[in-house]
């Protein structure tokens, strides 16, 4: 008798490298349960949206996609696959993303995809590996932490186990990810973000917000997130280790000495600034000023001077005036980043932004704001970008 055939499945994800990691994760734990991935959706037997929530743009996407789905099915008469979504969308909850998109079956919330199996990776010489889950900053404009929850820390053997087991399966690259790797091992426990704010009521103003650095410990002695570089730096088998994202605001001293001594840390920071307008950075929230970054730049560079700079920046954040954003630009001329991720703001509900600022920068005008950005400093760099992961 023949074996049954067994059920397939096919992940779709949006976002940034940590949502790359959450679908390796959710990748091994469907082979656990003896199914097999395959590359077309229109065969699979279920379907694993790994969604982004950090613009509408975003979201747009995930619109798009089961829009595509649904044709596919009446056109062709198929049977419709299971659908799973999961990833930042599920800030929402999931009776209204049930409400939302009809479409999907289940909502998994991506923090319920535990550590129980080794991520099953493609690329056999590079790894992402999570080392924190969540997020403690209070950035205003942010969904991540209604998303993710509070920030968790994995624990330090966990994680050099893990690149012990990479190691000796010939890896030789790895990525630490995490929403704030700076303050691994540093994270404070408290109530969750969403009810905090929400027990403020709709009125809650910036000033009202925890600094961001009050919500980690400080540092006794040498940083947890140096020694598990210089742990992970010990195995011989790993030639370079990449880290993001980073904040400034907790950049330390001994992390910068760090990466301009060991040079298995890779030359590439990316350290974003979102802004540099002291005014803007205030509304943001971020938890440092146009000064203190501009140090910490200094700081890596005279720490090697090899070092090259990366960053995220936000244009259009709500009252941004013209002489705000050339105060971005002046900056951007300043460090002369070699590669810069640039977002037009977009309302996120839920976050304080969204209940506390008027989205009054018309889209036109960051689409222009947006190019100024994009010609000075990736298209000037097209030809010497760094090799990002």
């Amino acid at each position: 008798m023949a074996k049954n055939k067994p059920r397939t499945y096919y992940i779709k994800t949006y976002g940034c490298q940590y949502n790359k990691a959450d679908s390796e994760r959710i990748a091994a734990d469907y082979q656990a349960r003896g199914m097999v991935e395959i590359d077309n959706w229109r065969e699979a037997d279920e379907v694993v949206i790994n969604t982004c929530a950090v613009r509408q743009s975003a979201e747009d996407r995930v619109h798009g996609f089961l829009n595509n789905i649904k044709i596919y099915l009446a056109e062709n008469q198929k049977p419709k696959p299971k659908l799973i979504l999961t990833g930042c969308m599920t800030h929402y909850g999931s009776e209204k993303l049930l409400e939302m998109l009809p479409m999907i079956d289940e909502v998994l919330p991506v923090n319920e995809v535990g550590f129980n199996y080794q991520a099953l990776r493609k690329d056999k010489h590079h790894a992402f590996v999570q080392i924190s889950t969540g997020c403690n900053s209070f950035c205003t404009y942010c969904i991540v932490p209604y998303s993710r929850g509070r920030e968790r820390s994995r624990p330090f053997a966990e994680i050099i186990k893990e690149i012990k087991l990479l190691a000796d399966q010939g890896y030789t690259e790895i990525t630490l990810v995490g929403m704030n790797v700076n303050s691994w091992g540093l994270e404070k426990v408290g109530v969750p973000l969403r009810k905090m704010l929400m027990d403020r009521g709709k009125k809650i103003l910036p000033s009202d917000l925890p600094e961001n650095a009050s919500q980690y410990l400080k540092p006794n002695g040498t940083p947890p997130f140096v020694k598990l570089l210089q742990a992970i730096s010990e195995f011989d088998q790993i030639k370079k280790i990449r880290f993001l994202t980073s904040n400034p605001w907790d950049f330390h001293d001994e992390l910068i000495k760090e990466v301009g001594k060991n040079k298995k840390i890779d030359r590439y920071v990316h350290l974003p600034v979102q802004s540099g307008s002291n005014s803007v950075l205030q509304r943001m929230n971020r938890g440092y000023t146009r000064e203190s970054y501009l140090t910490v730049v200094k700081k890596l560079k005279q720490a090697d001077e090899n070092i090259t700079i990366g960053t995220d920046i936000i244009v259009g954040f709500p009252g941004e005036t013209e002489a705000e954003f050339q105060e971005t630009v002046s900056l951007a001329k300043q460090i002369d980043f070699k590669i810069a991720f640039v977002a037009m703001y977009s309302p996120r509900p839920g976050t304080v932004a969204w209940r506390l600022y008027e989205d009054d920068i018309p889209h036109k005008e960051k689409k222009r704001r947006w190019l100024i950005l994009d010609r000075l400093i990736n298209r000037k760099h097209l030809n010497e970008r760094p090799k990002i992961v």
